[in-house]
C-alpha cells in the first residue's frame, strides 16, 4: 500500500491542467454534477481539485447570471472546477470525465509543475 504523500504529491515536470466550466444547478445521477465530478477525481487519485464559484458569469446563451440577483439572474450560476496532474494520469481519465460532463465546457492546457510541497499547516491566530 502506498503512503498518502506518494499518491497525492505531484512530481516536478510536465503536467496537464484541466478546467471545467459548469453550472452549479446542473444535476447528475447522484446530485449536482460538480460534486459528482469532484468525487470522481478524488476516487481516481487526482492530487487535488478546486471548485470555485464566481460572482457572475454567462455562457453560450449570453444571459448574465449574478449571485444574489434575486430573480432569474441569480439562478444557474457558474462553477469552475480545475485540477492539475501527471499527463498520463489525466489522459487516462479524460474519456470517462468527458462522458460525465453533460453540460458545460472542458479545456486542457499543458503546464509545468515547478514545486509541489506538502508541509505542516500553519494557522496564524
Amino acid at each position: 500500500m502506498r503512503s498518502f504523500t506518494e499518491t497525492t504529491m505531484l512530481k516536478a515536470g510536465p503536467a496537464l491542467k484541466v478546467t471545467l466550466y459548469l453550472n452549479d444547478d446542473t444535476g447528475s445521477e447522484h446530485g449536482f454534477l460538480h460534486m459528482e465530478l469532484l468525487a470522481f477525481l478524488e476516487h481516481r487519485g487526482i492530487a487535488g481539485a478546486s471548485a470555485v464559484r464566481p460572482y457572475a458569469g454567462f455562457g453560450s446563451h449570453h444571459r448574465l447570471h449574478v449571485a444574489g440577483g434575486g430573480d432569474v439572474r441569480g439562478e444557474h450560476l457558474p462553477i469552475i472546477l480545475s485540477f492539475i496532474d501527471d499527463v498520463d494520469k489525466v489522459e487516462a481519465l479524460l474519456p470517462e470525465l468527458l462522458e460525465r460532463v453533460t453540460d458545460g465546457l472542458v479545456e486542457a492546457h499543458p503546464t509545468q509543475i515547478l514545486k509541489s510541497a506538502l508541509g505542516v499547516s500553519r494557522v496564524i491566530v
